[in-house]
């Protein structure tokens, strides 16, 4: 145990202790024995007076996550955490946070007066295909109601995830969401939603904390709790596995491999994940600006706060590749972060224990890589604009921003094109692809049926690069890297000489939003893009209703003209948010060019 000075010392860091029932209880944390307990690793963890867990810190007292408690109807709840991500940024989380509240009118149906909450979660149960434990498990007696009058109420808790800017709620902003957890005595793994929201890092260091509170609430118990992964409904996916593997062990009955059980949604449940013996942890070198999760003794990624490309290095594969290729590897007793073609090497810390690996498999491979579509430089971004390029949803009336909105219609474009065979004929003999200022979803909208010639304008660089990276790391997997030759990602405002010369067979055009009270800017980028068209190619152009006057005028034809707001993809988004609002007349038009 650090002695108490230090000890001391770091709980008056400022950072550390931010909630106000935490810094109140601060005199008893200096004062009494047992409020901070070390563990094997170093780590430090500090419980307040009530025997919770306030926060914990690495070795050299950076802080990992804070939680503050209180009294809710009569028992001690956690009302808020915060948890600190590698680069340096702060993530909050309200048990609870989120309430979406549906009202039934049952006064009509005979007999409603015997009903009861059982029979609502059965009728919930039978509509949402899932089995009734299910709902009773997450729907409590609090939670579905019938008043006197046979209205029904029923109530959907969800714990929410917000970003926060300062470190403090006083600037939270909403960032995704997942099922309402236990936190008193946790007993499953939850379903997150708004995932592609997350900011780099959120995952793993919210697991971070469930997994110490969970080692907490069985200390003393003669065997840990097994947990299931559950949720209304469940969306298995291998980032999940790898994820869920990393803190806890999957088990399933007669032994096997837990992985294609886990997969299949009716039956991800039958997992059963009991705790992995050590667990990851965060060591933090302020001096290196690094944070490095270590598990046993081999590194599991290294993020350096001040990188600009907003990505953390992970193990090499057997076959020496990774991420972006961007890799950690530990040689010769020091860390190694190689970045393409480019080696860094860094002492292992004094405080991170005996650390063997991971080893270097081989060279590295070095072939093209995500700044390729740039023309080998990746655009000029902060560290902080490269990790935080990710979408981030209202979870009030507010209207959704222009690149939030995006996904919704490339998402349902993909589903389109696979359904409709004629347009996906269409589609599938475009040769040259211009994708203009759909930023935030510009992977989507580029096929992985061929390659082909693809001209891509963007408005946000921090967007752009993140999803270059998203296109390598896809290609990668697939074998296809040497499709990114033909790519070609360019700045619009930088739109001149040979790009304007250029001619397209499909595009894809967004309109800024800072354009829709501007009828004659659209109708110039109309005439603009129908002179970039092949006769006979297909547009799909989002903005208001001038689009339509806009390409008419250009002798284009307007094949369908469809709300944003009532694309399925945005209704399932409203199901998770039922609140979310679109910026008003956003229209997609599918046209042809004749």
């Amino acid at each position: 145990m650090p002695p108490d000075s230090l000890v001391h010392e770091i709980l008056r860091r400022p950072g550390t202790l931010t909630f106000p029932s935490n810094l109140t209880d601060l005199p008893h944390l200096t004062a009494v024995a047992g409020s901070v307990s070390q563990q094997p690793t170093g780590h430090l963890v500090v419980y307040g007076s009530h025997g919770r867990r306030l926060c914990a810190t690495d070795p050299d007292g950076h802080p990992l996550h804070e939680c503050e408690w209180g009294p809710v109807d009569g028992a001690l709840r956690l009302l808020r955490a915060r948890v600190h991500l590698d680069w340096g940024a702060w993530v909050g989380l309200t048990p609870s946070g989120l309430v979406n509240t549906m009202t039934l009118d049952l006064s009509r149906k005979p007999g409603w007066q015997r009903l009861r909450a059982d029979d609502l979660r059965g009728m919930a149960a039978q509509a949402m295909r899932v089995p009734l434990e299910e709902v009773r498990f997450f729907y409590n007696d609090q939670d579905v109601t019938i008043g006197a009058t046979g209205a029904a109420t029923i109530r959907h808790r969800k714990d929410a995830i917000y970003f926060l800017p300062d470190g403090t709620f006083d600037s939270k902003q909403f960032m995704a969401c997942m099922g309402a957890m236990h936190w008193e005595e946790i007993d499953f793994l939850p379903v997150v939603e708004l995932f592609l929201s997350l900011l780099p890092g959120t995952g793993s260091a919210l697991f971070e904390l469930i997994r110490g509170l969970y080692d907490d609430q069985n200390r003393t118990k003669p065997a840990p709790r097994a947990l299931r992964y559950r949720g209304i409904p469940t969306y298995p996916s291998e980032a999940a596995y790898r994820l869920f593997s990393n803190f806890f062990s999957p088990q399933i009955p007669g032994g096997g491999d837990p992985f294609p059980l886990f997969m299949d949604p009716p039956r991800s449940h039958m997992v059963t994940w009991l705790p992995v013996s050590a667990p990851p942890r965060r060591h933090v070198d302020a001096t290196q600006k690094l944070c490095v999760t270590i598990q046993g003794q081999r590194i599991l990624k290294a993020t350096c706060w001040d990188d600009p490309a907003g990505l953390s290095y992970q193990p090499f594969d057997r076959c020496g590749a990774a991420p972006c290729e961007r890799g950690v590897a530990v040689e010769q007793g020091q860390l190694l972060l190689v970045d393409r073609g480019t080696r860094r090497l860094l002492p292992l810390g004094h405080s991170w224990g005996t650390v063997t690996g991971p080893p270097m498999v081989g060279a590295a491979r070095v072939g093209i890589d995500w700044t390729a579509v740039f023309g080998g430089a990746a655009p000029v971004v902060s560290p902080d604009e490269a990790f935080g390029a990710v979408l981030l949803y209202p979870d009030d009336e507010r209207e959704i921003g222009e690149l939030p909105t995006q996904p919704f219609v490339a998402d349902y474009l993909q589903d389109l094109i696979e359904q409709d065979r004629p347009l996906a004929a269409q589609v599938g003999r475009a040769g040259h692809q211009l994708i203009s200022g759909f930023d935030a979803a510009m992977t989507t909208c580029i096929g992985g049926d061929r390659p082909r010639a693809y001209t891509v304008l963007y408005d946000h660089p921090a967007f752009a690069q993140r999803q270059a990276q998203m296109l390598w790391n896809l290609w990668a997997r697939a074998q296809r890297l040497d499709w990114l030759s033909h790519v070609r990602l360019s700045a619009r405002v930088d739109e001149r000489g040979d790009l304007n010369n250029r001619t397209y067979d499909l595009a894809y055009e967004w309109t800024p939003f800072s354009h829709y009270d501007k009828p004659d800017a659209v109708a110039a980028r109309m005439q603009q893009l129908a002179r970039q068209l092949l006769p006979g190619a297909v547009v799909f152009i989002v903005g208001p209703s001038a689009v339509a006057d806009g390409c008419r005028a250009a002798g284009m034809h307007v094949q369908a003209i469809t709300p944003v707001a009532s694309l399925p993809t945005f209704r399932m988004h409203q199901s998770v948010l039922p609140r979310a609002q679109l910026k008003p007349g956003v229209m997609l038009f599918q046209i042809a060019r004749p």
